[in-house]
């Protein structure tokens, strides 16, 4: 990945961008070239994996297993209009771009067909996901016999986390005025994620 200085992050922000992940895209390379399919994972950092899981019908799973295999996580983006900017009335030389996050993991990929293992996983996922509503949905709400034919019904994935490379372009590289400027037009159009991720990250 290319990172220019300015846009890469620290390790504490990266950490933060996996443990709040909900979904990435997972792509490995099998005979027939590439192959990629979106799932929810869990980072566990203590363990140093992402945990998730694919539909059994999707046979993904199979070509997976062993293979090394790029995570691609991400967090806010926005289109940048560069009417935003704060040097258009000073000088014009400006253009549009878009701001992202994202983090590229890169590491070997296990497949568990294991019902305990599956168990485990899904209510880890939905306690993370469920945390902060009203009231939250927990797996013993579904009918056991229900709930256990759905574990049949997916197989886990783990990822061993061996690298991570991440860049958080947030404006970083724009004089101040323009940053605000950025922040303000942003917040303007109602993307308040991406407004906020700019203005935690500025210089």
């Amino acid at each position: 990945m290319y990172v220019p200085t300015h846009f890469a992050p620290d390790d504490h922000d990266v950490q933060e961008l996996l443990a709040r992940n909900g979904a990435a895209d997972l792509v490995t390379h099998g005979n027939d070239g590439l192959e990629a399919t979106m799932l929810p994972l869990l980072y566990d950092r203590d363990a140093g994996v992402l945990l998730g899981h694919f539909a059994r019908n999707n046979d993904h799973w199979k070509r997976a297993d062993g293979q090394q295999a790029l995570a691609i996580v991400r967090g806010p983006d926005s289109y940048v209009s560069p009417s935003w900017y704060a040097s258009k009335a000073e000088h014009g030389r400006v253009v549009p771009t878009w701001n992202y996050v994202t983090a590229h993991v890169h590491g070997t990929v296990t497949i568990h067909d294991d019902v305990s293992w599956l168990e485990d996983l899904v209510r880890r996922l939905t306690a993370k996901h469920e945390a902060g509503r009203p009231v939250p949905w927990r797996v013993d709400d579904a009918p056991e016999r229900f709930f256990r034919g759905q574990l049949r019904a997916i197989v886990g994935v783990e990822v061993r986390v061996e690298r991570v490379e991440a860049k958080f372009k947030l404006s970083q590289n724009r004089p101040g005025a323009d940053i605000d400027g950025v922040i303000d037009g942003l917040r303007a159009v109602g993307d308040e994620p991406a407004a906020d991720a700019v203005a935690a990250h500025r210089p």
